[in-house]
């Protein structure tokens, strides 16, 4: 007898967790409607988002709402359940908040957040005025050091891509130039296509490409540490004179922080495997964006990583909202 209710209760262990690997079993991820919140509509979070979803939601076998919420999207991620529900479509905002607001911004980026994958990349591009006589990084080094404080770079609101990008161009290249500040990034390239401004620091949107392309907008350098697809006949920052400078707008997709690690796989898998297909490539780069599909984990040191990076820079240059 007493040997009896030992394997007794033995018994029922087992058929209890044989009945909870069921239930998991019955109920795998995902079993309702996911919803991606965004920037505004015709963004490139709105565009990769939106290209990539519709495969996403066939393979997952449940409907993937796009959500236009704007800024706000970033707080509602940080509260929402983690459980792979809700996810954001994002980009350098996330983490270049929290440093430019301080102790305003109620989300960290990585506390709140939990990568997914790195969509794409946006490289900057440095180009100037066609009246400006320099054809090269180094030609544009050595007119700024010939004549400090004599150019500007045309940048939009603090903190955007483009003066971070100029402030780490004046420190890696030890030059003086000045910032000048208009009202958002399509002003600010008008300005330089005008003549107002001598430089910029641009990402490589389609509009942008035209611009070069018309002879408006002298191209010099692309930021990426490696050529880019997108211009293989510039070459590099880095190999032009300011080693190992590298400036793009990363933008991926996020879960909120411990969302169970099967889900972000699960996610990671789809999204990649989506961002890679030659037509969705093919859009993104025609819209002046790389594909990057990585893994959770490469995105996660590449957000530690632009943290590092800017925030040194915010610091230095005193940057702040």
């Amino acid at each position: 007898m007493r040997l009896i209710f030992p394997a007794l209760r033995l018994l029922l262990g087992f058929t209890t967790l044989f009945g909870a690997g069921l239930a998991l079993a019955a109920d795998p991820y995902p079993v309702k409607t996911v919803r991606v919140l965004t920037t505004e509509t015709g963004s490139a979070n709105d565009l990769m988002i939106r290209l990539i979803t519709p495969g996403m939601s066939a393979a997952l076998g449940q409907p993937m709402i796009v959500e236009n919420r704007g800024m706000v999207s970033m707080e509602l991620l940080a509260k929402a359940p983690p459980d792979g529900y809700t996810l954001l479509a994002f980009g350098p905002p996330l983490w270049l908040l929290p440093l430019l607001r301080a102790n305003n911004v109620p989300w960290d980026a990585v506390r709140d957040f939990a990568p997914i994958t790195q969509a794409m990349s946006i490289p900057t591009i440095v180009g100037v005025h066609p009246s400006v006589p320099a054809h090269s990084v180094k030609e544009l080094i050595a007119l700024a050091k010939a004549k400090p404080g004599a150019l500007n770079y045309a940048t939009s609101f603090p903190g955007s891509s483009s003066q971070l990008s100029g402030e780490l161009f004046k420190a890696m290249a030890g030059v003086d130039i000045v910032a000048v500040s208009y009202k958002g990034p399509a002003q600010a390239l008008n300005a330089l296509i005008a003549g107002e401004a001598q430089v910029s620091f641009v990402n490589a949107a389609a509009s942008v490409s035209a611009h070069i392309k018309s002879g408006r907008l002298r191209a010099l350098a692309v930021a990426n540490l490696q050529p880019s697809p997108l211009f293989p006949d510039l070459p590099t920052v880095a190999a032009s004179g300011v080693p190992g400078y590298q400036s793009a707008t990363i933008i991926g997709l996020f879960a909120p922080a411990k969302t169970p690690d099967a889900v972000i796989e699960r996610l990671n898998q789809e999204a990649v495997r989506m961002l890679r297909r030659p037509e969705v490539k093919e859009k993104l780069l025609s819209s002046g964006s790389e594909v990057i599909a990585g893994t959770p984990e490469q995105f996660a040191a590449t957000i530690r990583t632009e943290i590092a990076t800017w925030g040194k820079v915010i610091k230095d240059s005193n940057i702040h909202e």
